[in-house]
C-alpha cells in the first residue's frame, strides 16, 4: 500500500530516521545510527523480534567485513549465540554409499568465526539491545506493528504507512523487513516474478540435550559442527540440505531452487523427511526423534537479485530486503552480510546528513557496499562470466551426458580426482563459480558418493511427525476476518503449483493453505485450486509461483515461531 499526501498535510509523528525490522540487519543499523546520535525508531512486525524470523542458522564474522555482529554487540558470542562450528563437511550421497570432504579451508577462508543460531533467541536479545541505545537518542523499538507501504509526498517517499498506527515520517528509512519486503515492492526495488530467483528453505529445529549433542558428533563443550548433503537422495530437485548443531538441538533443513521445486513437483515437507531418514542420519538421530519446531522461508539469490543501488529516495535496502543472500554452492552467508549493510547504511545516513538532498545517503550507501568488497561476494564477476556458458542448455546437456557415460565415471572415479575435488571443494574462486544446473546439485555429488562412497550399512528408524502434526504444534494468532493472501485466479493452471510447493500445502494433504479439486461445471471438468491461509508459515513461496495477492498478516497476527 502507498499513500501520497498532498504538500500542505502535516501532523504526523517525524524521526531522523525509522529502521522497519530488528532482525540482524535492522539492528545492526539502528546501533550505528544510536552510535552516531540520530533520533532512531525500529519498527517491528512480530510480537518481538525474531518470532517472525527463520534462517537455516550459521553467523559469520568475516576478516574482510567493515563490520561484524559482535563489533556491534560485543557479548553477542556469549549470550545470544548457540555454538561456534568447528567441524564444517560436506556429503555426497548415492543411495546408501556416502562420499564425505572436509571443507575446513572453504569455511576459515576470510573467517574470524562462525557460529549456528536460532533466530527467536537471537533477535529478542538484539531488540533487548538496540532498545537501550536507541531510546538514548530519542527512539526506541516499537514491536507488534506492521509497515504496509511507503508515504509519498508529491511523488517522493518521506515516511511509512502501518496498519495499526498513523503514518510516521522520517528524513531516512531503512527497510530490512526481511525477503518479503513491502516496501521493496511498494518501491518497485524488488518483485516476485520469477521463480528462477529465489531458494526455498524449510527447516525442523530437533530436540537433544547438549552431552548427547557432543557424543554423537564427537565434539567437546564449546565446539559445533556443520554438514552438508547433495546427490541423489532428493531426486532431480536442484539444492541441498544442511544440519548445524545448536546447544541443546540441532538445525535440519534443505533449501533448494525454487524453479527446480515447480519443475519437478516436489513437496518440501517430502524433501526434508527424505533428509531426516536418510540412514547417514542414524548415527546423529539415534532410534528417537522429536522436532520443536517446522519452519520455511524464501531465500533471494543474490547471485541474481542483490541490488547494485539499493535505495530510492529516503529509503535504504538491507538484507534479504535488497537480495543480499549469497548462496554459491557450499558458501551459504546471509546474516553477516547483512549486518555489514545495515552498519554501512547507517553510516552513509550520518554522513549525508544536512546535504538536503533525498537521495544522498542511498549514493553513499551503494558506493560502501561496493567499495568494501560486500557486492562482489554477493554478486561475485567470476559467477556472471562462467554462468553465460556454463548455464546454457547446450552446455548442461552435453556435461550430463559426459559424466553420466564410462568416460566420466572414470574421470571421476580414479584417486587424482579425488584428491582434486577435495581442493576444489575447499576454493572459494570454483565454489563461486559454480553454475545453477543440476549438475552440480545432483549429477556430479551422485557419481562421486557410487565411485568413492563407503555404503552405510545401518538403518534409520525414525518417523519424522506427519505435516498435519507439524502445523498443529506452531503458534498461530489467526486474524479472522482478514485474510493476507487472496487468489486471483483459482485454476489450476494459474496457482497449481502452490499445491505443492507451499511447505504447509501437498496434493494429498486436506489441511493445509493450498489444495486442489475437480469440480463439475455445466457439464464439464475443471481442477481449482481453494486457499486457507490460517496454517500459513508466511514464507512467501506462493506470491511467487501462484496467481495471489500477498501481504503479512498484521503486527503479531499469524504464525509466531518459537526458534526460528
Amino acid at each position: 500500500m502507498s499513500t501520497d499526501l498532498a504538500s500542505d498535510d502535516a501532523g504526523y509523528e517525524h524521526y531522523e530516521a525509522v529502521v522497519v525490522g530488528c532482525g540482524p540487519g535492522g539492528a545492526a543499523a539502528a546501533s550505528r545510527l544510536a552510535d552516531h546520535g540520530v533520533e532512531t525508531l525500529v519498527l517491528e512486525r512480530g510480537v518481538e523480534a525474531g518470532s517472525k524470523n527463520v534462517s537455516g542458522g550459521l553467523i559469520y564474522a568475516e576478516d574482510s567485513a567493515p563490520y561484524t555482529i559482535d563489533d556491534l554487540f560485543p557479548d553477542f558470542r556469549q549470550e545470544a549465540s548457540e555454538r561456534p562450528v568447528t567441524d564444517y563437511r560436506i556429503h555426497n550421497v548415492s543411495g546408501r554409499q556416502v562420499k564425505s570432504y572436509d571443507l575446513t579451508g572453504l569455511h576459515e577462508h576470510d573467517t574470524d568465526w562462525c557460529d549456528a543460531v536460532l533466530r527467536r533467541p537471537m533477535d529478542s536479545w538484539l531488540e533487548d539491545r538496540v532498545h537501550e541505545m536507541t531510546s538514548e537518542t530519542g527512539g526506541g523499538v516499537l514491536s507488534g506493528v506492521r509497515a504496509n507501504g511507503l508515504l509519498r509526498e508529491n511523488g517522493e517517499i518521506i515516511g511509512v504507512t502501518f496498519d495499526e498506527i498513523d503514518p510516521i515520517t522520517a528524513d531516512v528509512v531503512i527497510a530490512a523487513d526481511g525477503v518479503n519486503s513491502e516496501l521493496a515492492r511498494d518501491a518497485g526495488l524488488m518483485d516476485w516474478e520469477e521463480p528462477e530467483d529465489w531458494f526455498q528453505g524449510v527447516k525442523a529445529v530437533v530436540d537433544m540435550d547438549p552431552e548427547t549433542v557432543n557424543d554423537r558428533f564427537d565434539i567437546s563443550e564449546g565446539e559445533g559442527a556443520a554438514h552438508l548433503f547433495s546427490g541423489d537422495l532428493f531426486s532431480d530437485v536442484r539444492g541441498g540440505g544442511f544440519l548445524y548443531t545448536n546447544e541443546d538441538s540441532l538445525s535440519i533443513g534443505t533449501v533448494f531452487h525454487l524453479d527446480s521445486l515447480v519443475e519437478e513437483e516436489a513437496e518440501p515437507h517430502e524433501l526434508l523427511d527424505a533428509l531426516l531418514t536418510h540412514p547417514l542420519l542414524a548415527k546423529w538421530l539415534g532410534d528417537s526423534y522429536d522436532e520443536r519446531e517446522y519452519s520455511a522461508k524464501l531465500v533471494p539469490d543474490s547471485k541474481k537479485v542483490a541490488l547494485r543501488e539499493p535505495y530510492r529516495d529516503r529509503l535504504l535496502l538491507v538484507g534479504d530486503a535488497g537480495g543480499q543472500m549469497q548462496a554459491q554452492g557450499p558458501i551459504i552467508k546471509g546474516m553477516n552480510h547483512a549486518v555489514t549493510a545495515g552498519a554501512l547504511a547507517a553510516d552513509a545516513v550520518a554522513l549525508a546528513q544536512g546535504e538536503g538532498d533525498a537521495e544522498a545517503a542511498g549514493r553513499r550507501y551503494a558506493s560502501m557496499l561496493e567499495k568494501s568488497g560486500t557486492m562482489e561476494k554477493l554478486r561475485p564477476k567470476r559467477y556472471e562470466y562462467s554462468s553465460r556458458v556454463s548455464e546454457r542448455s547446450l552446455t548442461t546437456r552435453a556435461v550430463e551426458g559426459v559424466l553420466n557415460s564410462r568416460v566420466g565415471s572414470a574421470a571421476v572415479g580414479n584417486r587424482i580426482a579425488d584428491r582434486l575435488l577435495r581442493r576444489a571443494y575447499n576454493s572459494p574462486g570454483l565454489v563461486g563459480m559454480l553454475p545453477d544446473t543440476e549438475t552440480g546439485y545432483v549429477t556430479l555429488p551422485s557419481i562421486i558418493g557410487a565411485e568413492h562412497g563407503r555404503t552405510i550399512h545401518w538403518d534409520n528408524e525414525i518417523e519424522p511427525p506427519s505435516l498435519a502434526d507439524r502445523i498443529g504444534d506452531l503458534t498461530y494468532d489467526t486474524d479472522v476476518g482478514n485474510p493476507h493472501i487472496r487468489l486471483r485466479d483459482e485454476s489450476f493452471e494459474a496457482s497449481g503449483a502452490a499445491v505443492y510447493a507451499c511447505p504447509v500445502s501437498a496434493e494429498e494433504f486436506g489441511g493445509g493453505c493450498y489444495r486442489s479439486e475437480v469440480v463439475e461445471t455445466n457439464g464439464s471438468e475443471e481442477r481449482l485450486v481453494s486457499l486457507d491461509t490460517q496454517p500459513c508459515v508466511e514464507c512467501g513461496t506462493c506470491a511467487v509461483v501462484a496467481d495471489t495477492e500477498w501481504e503479512h498478516p498484521r503486527g503479531g497476527k499469524g504464525v509466531e515461531f518459537r526458534e526460528g
